[in-house]
This record gives C-alpha cells, sequence and structure tokens, in this order.
C-alpha cells in the first residue's frame, strides 16, 4: 500500500522567542516493511541530521534572534510517500544495539511483579505470534482504551492499575510484561491508516523479539490486536515513548505556548 502522510505541528508563542532547540524523530527509515519513496522535512531553521543510538533517523534543529527578528510563531511538517508490506518481521542490522539492550526497565516501563504476571501465562510456552497476540489481548483486557484518561508521563502500572489508557500506555504495558518474562521488547512510534479513526494516525505499538541471535523481532499492534501490516509506517524506535519523541526540545523565551498537531493520511 502506498500512503501519503502530511504531519503538521504549529506553534504560536504570546511573547518573541529567544532561543529554541528541538530534537526531530520524524523521518521514517526503509525497511523489509516499508519503502520511502519520498519525504521532505521542513522547520523554521537549518536542519542537522544524524542517527541516533537507536538507529533512528534524527534531525535537530535551533533557532536564535535573526537580524534582530524573533520568532512568535512557527511550524514543523514532515510530509511525504511510503510503500508499506505485509510484513511484521524486522532484522536488525549488526550495526544496532543488541537486543537484550531492551531487557532493561525504564521510568515508563518499570518492573513489577503484575506485568510478569500479566505475561506469565501468554509467553510460558514460548515467543511466537500466537503467544504475543495472546499477550496483546490480556492487555486490552486490562488497558481499556480510552482517550484522555492519561498523560505521556503515566507509566506502565499506572495504567494497568487505572484499567484504561491509549495506544502509548498500552503498548508500555506490553512492553513492560514482555520485559518481565525474559523477552526483549521495544516501543514504536509512527502512523496508522485508519479512515474512520483519524485520532489514530499518529499511533504507537511495540516489537518484541522472536530470536535474539538472529535479530530478529515481531511487530504487534497492541491497540488494533494485529501485527503490523500494510496500514502501519514505522517512525523511530526505542525502550519507550520518551526515548523516540517526534519532537523534543527546549526553549528560553516566548511566554505562554500553543500548540496544534495536524496529521492526514490517504493512500497514494
Amino acid at each position: 500500500m502506498k500512503l501519503r502522510i502530511d504531519h503538521e505541528t504549529r506553534y504560536e508563542y504570546s511573547a518573541p522567542l529567544d532561543y529554541t532547540l528541538q530534537q526531530l524523530r520524524l523521518t521514517p527509515r526503509a525497511s523489509e516493511h516499508q519503502t520511502v519513496i519520498a519525504w521532505t522535512l521542513e522547520v523554521p531553521g537549518k536542519l542537522f541530521a544524524q542517527r541516533d543510538g537507536y538507529g533512528n533517523e534524527s534531525h535537530t534543529w535551533t533557532l536564535g534572534r535573526t537580524r534582530g527578528k524573533r520568532l512568535r510563531e512557527g511550524a514543523i511538517r514532515a510530509a511525504g510517500l511510503v510503500q508499506t508490506h505485509a510484513s511484521p518481521q524486522l532484522e536488525d542490522p549488526p550495526e544496532l544495539p543488541s537486543p537484550l539492550v531492551y531487557l532493561r526497565p525504564t521510568e515508563l516501563t518499570p518492573a513489577h511483579p503484575s506485568l510478569q504476571t500479566l505475561g506469565a501465562q501468554a509467553l510460558a510456552d514460548g515467543v511466537d505470534a500466537g503467544s504475543l497476540l495472546a499477550l496483546a489481548a490480556g492487555v486490552r483486557e486490562r488497558v481499556a482504551y480510552r482517550a484522555g484518561s492519561t498523560t505521556v508521563l503515566t507509566d506502565a502500572v499506572q495504567a494497568l492499575v487505572q484499567g484504561s489508557g491509549v495506544c502509548q500506555d498500552q503498548a508500555h504495558v506490553f512492553i513492560a510484561a514482555c520485559r518481565a518474562n525474559g523477552v526483549p521488547a521495544r516501543y514504536v512510534s509512527g502512523y496508522f491508516y485508519a479512515p474512520d479513526s483519524p485520532a489514530l494516525a499518529s499511533h504507537a505499538w511495540a516489537d518484541a523479539c522472536i530470536d535474539v541471535a538472529a535479530r530478529r523481532w515481531l511487530s504487534v499492534d497492541v491497540t488494533h490486536g494485529c501485527l503490523m501490516d500494510e496500514r502501519h509506517v514505522r517512525l523511530a524506535v526505542g525502550p519507550d515513548y520518551a526515548a523516540c519523541l517526534p519532537i523534543r526540545g527546549i526553549r528560553h523565551g516566548g511566554g505562554d505556548e500553543a500548540m496544534r498537531v495536524r496529521v492526514a493520511i490517504q493512500p497514494g
């Protein structure tokens, strides 16, 4: 499937900005799952490209006073065309970290007996598509999808206790349950083509390692209870949401900030 994506984040400030620095993970990387046909990234300053420690395509940009002028509004726009394939399995190249890196807990995916118990039954007989989808079903039973019920700071244990969350929380619970049972797992940020659910255009799911030695991963969409398919476009991976934010930054000045995000996905 060819998917055309247009993702804009627009900022408005109540006072002029003195300085801003942002790191972006808004560029999809080619893999067995996807071919990037065209992609552009537009910001109000100069872009500097690099690849981060998890293999993501990353960019940094800064903006200060320019000839006495200071920014009061601006936009970041990522857009392009991606050909996706129904390939839920991925193999990491040797230059990327060992899958064992993704066994360690994080602030958003802490180790906890409740998470070990959640994953134990589904993963008791091995790690494959059936067991991972069974775990995803168990997560959805315990953490119902409810928009606005959590924040970006909610961790997996809190979401499990509360019993609700969004795709980020369901992915965190799934990841933490895998790790608690000795299965490396990582967070995936990206896009999901769902004409009937536009709120899910920006999406999150998880990779679980099914063969550490071969660096093989199986990608599972916990929210939709399926393996990654042609509706998914991958942006970045990391131990949790905080490690692969689409946009992370700092600023000086600007007063109050208002931010609007628009994501549109349609067949290309």
